[in-house]
């Protein structure tokens, strides 16, 4: 097949070889076929809508042969919204799709061959999320509160979501009936009208927080919708809102007004102690940052005599689940206001051996090695872009005897760990399912500086 011959609208029967980054299927012919919906082995029946240059994308019409591992999807709205990309694979094997997509990133991107072990999974793969942030509009005339639709901004209304805990839900239906009963308007995208943008929730053990996302700087019928939330959400502790006013897709504005209750709620992760305000990251899936975390303490092999350096270190999670092992934490993170998160949670834990810097993780190791500081330990966890390559450089300059690098993005991940294989071994990669029924997957991987190996 040629790629002059392929026209959009024209259907197309196509083998599906394998899964893509996104959870859509693939179809290796001269032209790559993404086909959303499609799974590996299956023949379905597809109409090619985009042609690129190297790519073209089609839309499932029918599946001539399918999968054994494909099921029927849980959620009634998955067809349409965008939060989930594969309940219609069977959850053992996501588990298998992703490890197949952290090697495959390892060895195409990074050329990398190791082994990565079995995916660590959830005994119970739903109601895990701890946060939720749902957009709000009326563009079709009625309210509608959900997610996104796929790779649009057009609301798919969900009374509930299968993957949010059990305290969101409650959430989501109270600001639903306080809306409908006192007409309260919702936010018009298009227009740039309305007042409600997003519900925000925040589910930390029996604490609830609700964020109102306002396209404004007051909220009407505030008393109200207090009396219904201490009513429909069990644990209602605090209500918020956030003003937005700014045509962005960013979701919160840079301003939050306490309406009711507590300004942070906490949360307990094997007896460490954090607090969480409207800003503040901490992982949305609670049970499985604890099998994360425990992972990178068990990779760093520490013995309370090490010095670690956890750069990009957010709000001071990992730095401070380390702190007990450790004889000293030094958390470098550019983020002004997470510093000050992390030192707040570092006081309220007790750790007087954990010091948290704001700064530029390149500029601050080398001020440190100047200074005296030779770590023992280095742990990285950026964000989807992964490390910038300064900051591996000064890593590899640093020489620690063992690196962690725990990652969100299998494609950075392999181009990162292809430049610190220059100087340290990969021990071992294992991956963590934290985000189920999505394409998501997060990473650990310990390294060892060459010099230690046998």
């Amino acid at each position: 097949m040629n790629m002059e011959n392929i026209f959009v609208n024209e259907e197309r029967e196509l083998h599906i070889d394998n899964l893509g980054s996104n959870g859509e299927g693939v179809a290796h012919t001269p032209l790559t076929v993404f086909v959303a919906g499609a799974l590996p082995g299956e023949d379905v029946l597809a109409r090619i809508t985009m042609v690129k240059k190297n790519y073209a994308v089609a839309s499932l019409i029918k599946i001539i042969n399918k999968s054994p591992d494909r099921v029927e999807p849980e959620c009634k709205y998955y067809e349409k919204c965008g939060g989930c990309q594969l309940q219609h694979l069977s959850y053992e094997a996501q588990l298998k799709m992703k490890r197949q997509q952290v090697e495959d990133a390892l060895l195409r991107i990074g050329h990398l061959q190791c082994e990565v072990q079995p995916v660590i999974g959830m005994n119970e793969p739903w109601y895990y999320r701890n946060k939720m942030q749902f957009p709000v509009s009326d563009e079709h005339g009625t309210l509608e509160i959900g997610c996104y639709a796929v790779k649009t901004h057009g609301v798919v209304d969900a009374k509930e979501c299968i993957i949010q805990e059990d305290g969101n839900n409650h959430v989501l239906a109270a600001v639903r009936f306080w809306m409908k009963l006192y007409q309260v308007s919702a936010y018009n995208e298009k227009l740039q009208t309305g007042l409600v943008r997003h519900v925000m929730a925040r589910v930390t053990g029996n604490d609830v927080m609700v964020v109102l996302v306002v396209n404004g700087d007051k909220l009407p019928y505030k008393d109200e919708l207090i009396d219904i939330l201490q009513k429909m959400v069990p644990h209602f502790k605090s209500l918020f809102i956030n003003v937005n006013k700014a045509n962005t897709n960013i979701i919160l504005g840079k301003e939050s007004k306490l309406l009711f209750g507590t300004e942070k709620i906490q949360q307990v992760l094997n007896g460490l102690k954090f607090n969480i305000s409207p800003e503040s990251f901490f992982q949305v899936n609670t049970k499985q940052a604890a099998v994360l975390y425990d992972l990178v303490k068990q990779f760093a092999h520490l013995t309370k005599k090490e010095k670690v350096v956890d750069v990009y270190c957010g709000t001071g999670t990992i730095a401070l689940y380390l702190a007990k092992e450790a004889r000293q934490v030094l958390g470098i993170e550019i983020v002004q206001q997470a510093i000050a998160n992390a030192k707040e949670n570092a006081k309220l834990n007790n750790f007087v051996n954990a010091v948290f810097v704001c700064g530029d993780g390149a500029i601050q190791l080398p001020q440190m090695l100047s200074s005296g500081v030779k770590p023992n330990v280095i742990v990285v966890d950026p964000p989807r872009a992964g490390c910038e390559e300064r900051v591996l450089r000064t890593v590899i300059a640093s020489a620690p005897q063992r690196v962690i690098y725990v990652s969100c993005n299998p494609a950075t991940l392999a181009r990162d760990l292809a430049i610190l294989s220059s100087d340290f071994a990969i021990e071992k990669v294992q991956p963590v399912d934290m985000f189920p029924h999505t394409n998501h997957v997060e990473t650990v991987v310990a390294l060892v500086h060459k010099i230690y190996c046998s």
